[in-house]
Parts: structure tokens; C-alpha cells; sequence
């Protein structure tokens, strides 16, 4: 059986690295079952010159689509061929093409306390993609509704997808806004920008940040652009925000209710279920059918079953994926739950 080596991207965030081969391996059992052509299977991790690989078999050797998909895993660097046995094969490098369309700084630049890691977001967006009916490659609509400083935003984009965010925080919002205009303007891309107030029976609801922009003049002249758009305000209220079935995905790391408290129109909570309960129906509205939604949570928080149960109650089938818990730190450890809207 054909055998191949993904090569682990190094993680600046140590514990994450400490769990990014286990992760990786779930991961690639989503692409496996949702994605890949060829069946995969023997799954391992694997040492080859003092760096950790995770490697595995297919029925049949991977076809250029098959390679295309497996580009865009969260953490993988590179990916080989596996030829000979033993301690020290010979690894056949394949040639990988990610989705990426944007310099990999629209990711990475931004530095804050409290920021996700980005390639757990990638994660995130991966699996939850896999669930919906279009898969990961097709241009998808995806919602954040809790988006901070907006780093699933930004990895929407990065794979060419329009992105859409709300948040409550004015100074995220500021934040967010003043960097991707400065971004966007520093890269030279072909854009517009403005802010403008969102208004409800004549009452200031929130303010909403839209973006158009083209990798290139003659992509916005030909019409290939992609669209931003971000308000401040109560996730709550997203329907007075979005149309209904507007987006493909919904994609969000709830709060954990430990270094920033869980907003949801009423004051904090320590618990994010309870903001959960009451916005999940509402995100559920927004998605398309076919669509699906992805939430990383802090198991602290909330058990699996009790989120399940939430999004089974608005209407939505939670798939039945590999483990994706891992800790964060002693007061968080964090986990994925990712359920589909019927078609």
C-alpha cells in the first residue's frame, strides 16, 4: 500500500505543539472520511531524523486532487512519499497546493493576550467545512459570531471565502478594523473600506466595518473579489445584523469564561453554555441548508453531551468526529463540537 509522511509545521506556542501531532491525526481522520478519494488508514506518528512526522496508508496512491486537499491541514509543513522501510526511508517530497490566496502576515501579524492559535483556528475552519455539503475547496460564506480581533476571519480569506464577524467589544472592533485597513493598504491591494452606523427604529444598533477587495486590478475589474463585513454589536441580535440562510458556516471559539467573561447581552457569565443556549438558535437561522457550524468550547465550561444537546435543539445533527480535546492551560482545556444543517 502506498505510504506518506506529513511533516508537522512547528508551533510558537509550545503547548500547542506539545498536542499538535495528536491533533493532526484526528484531523487528517476528517479529511480521510469527509474528503479524500483514496481510503486512508495505519495512522501513526513516526520519528525520522529526530522530527516527528505522522504517517500514513492509502488504498491507492493519492491522486493531484487528494494532495490539493491535504495541503490545507492545520499543522502540516510538507508532505512526502514514503519509499523503503525501516528508521530512515526515503521521503519523495509531493508538491502541496493550499487554498491560501493572501501573505501568510494576515494570519500571523497580529499579536494579543488572548489570542487563538492560528493553526487551531485553521483547525476549526477545516472540520467544520468537511461537515457542509460543499466541503472545504468550494468559495464559502462563513460567520464568526463571537470574532474578536478576528483571526477566523482573516483564515477565511486566506482561503479565498467571504467572511463575516460580530462582536461586542468596541475596542476589538477598533482594533480589528484599524488592522486590516492598514493591511490592506500596505499589501496594495485593490479595496474599498468604510464604517458606517447600523441603525433600528431610528436607534443606534451597532456599527458595521464593509470590506470589497481583489487579490489584483484585473481580478476586481473582472468581478473576482471578496467581501468583509464586521459589526459591533450583541451577537444576540445577529439576525437584525444578517439575513437568514446568509452563510455557509458558522465558526467560533466560544469565551472560556476564564481570562474574558462569556457577553451575551446580559453581563458576564463564567459559563459560556448559558450564552450558547441562547445564541445557537439564532446562528442556526443564519446558516444555509447543507450548511454546518463548528464551535471550540472549554470543556470546564460545559460537557459535550450539554452542547450536543443545545445544537441538536436548534434543529442542527452534531457529526460524530475523532477527539479533538487538548489542554490549554489549568484552567482551560479546550475541545471541538461541529454539526450540519440538513439540507
Amino acid at each position: 500500500m502506498p505510504r506518506y509522511a506529513l511533516l508537522i509545521l512547528p508551533a510558537f506556542n509550545r503547548v500547542y505543539a506539545d498536542s499538535s501531532v495528536r491533533l493532526t491525526r484526528s484531523e487528517l481522520a476528517v479529511f480521510g472520511a469527509r474528503g479524500l478519494r483514496a481510503e486512508l488508514s495505519g495512522s501513526e506518528e513516526h520519528v525520522f531524523g529526530g522530527v516527528p512526522y505522522v504517517t500514513f496508508e492509502t488504498a491507492a496512491p493519492l491522486a493531484e486532487r487528494d494532495v490539493a486537499l491535504l495541503s490545507n491541514l492545520s499543522s502540516v509543513y510538507a508532505l512526502f512519499g514514503v519509499e523503503g522501510e525501516g528508521e530512515e526511508p526515503l521521503l519523495r517530497p509531493l508538491p502541496v497546493r493550499p487554498l491560501d490566496r493572501l501573505s501568510s502576515d494576515l494570519i500571523t501579524i497580529q499579536k494579543y493576550a488572548g489570542k487563538t492559535n492560528e493553526h487551531f483556528t485553521k483547525l476549526l475552519l477545516n472540520v467544520t467545512a468537511l461537515a457542509s455539503a460543499k466541503g472545504l475547496g468550494e468559495r464559502l460564506s462563513v460567520f464568526d459570531p463571537l470574532c474578536g480581533r478576528g483571526t477566523t476571519l482573516n483564515q477565511a480569506l486566506m482561503y479565498g471565502y467571504d467572511a463575516y464577524g460580530l462582536d461586542v467589544d468596541a475596542k476589538d472592533f477598533e482594533a480589528y478594523t484599524g488592522f486590516i485597513k492598514t493591511w490592506l493598504r500596505n499589501k496594495r491591494l485593490k479595496h474599498t473600506a468604510e464604517t458606517v452606523p447600523v441603525r433600528r427604529e431610528r436607534a443606534l444598533a451597532g456599527r458595521r466595518l464593509n470590506v470589497t477587495f481583489g487579490t489584483s486590478k484585473e481580478a476586481v475589474k473582472a468581478g473576482d473579489v471578496q467581501h468583509l463585513a464586521v459589526v459591533n454589536g450583541d451577537t444576540l441580535r445577529s439576525r437584525e445584523f444578517f439575513k437568514p440562510r446568509s452563510f455557509d458556516l458558522v465558526v467560533t471559539d466560544a469565551p472560556y469564561g476564564v481570562q474574558h467573561g462569556s457577553k451575551g447581552g446580559s453581563g458576564l457569565s463564567r459559563s459560556p453554555l448559558e450564552l450558547l443556549r441562547r445564541a445557537v438558535p439564532i446562528w442556526a437561522e443564519l446558516l444555509r441548508p447543507g450548511g454546518a457550524m463548528g464551535i471550540a468550547w472549554n470543556t470546564y465550561g460545559g460537557k459535550r453531551e450539554e452542547l450536543a444537546a443545545v445544537l441538536t435543539a436548534a434543529g442542527l445533527e452534531v457529526v460524530d468526529y475523532p477527539d479533538f480535546e487538548h489542554w490549554v492551560d489549568q484552567a482551560i482545556v479546550r475541545d471541538v463540537i461541529v454539526a450540519s444543517k440538513p439540507a
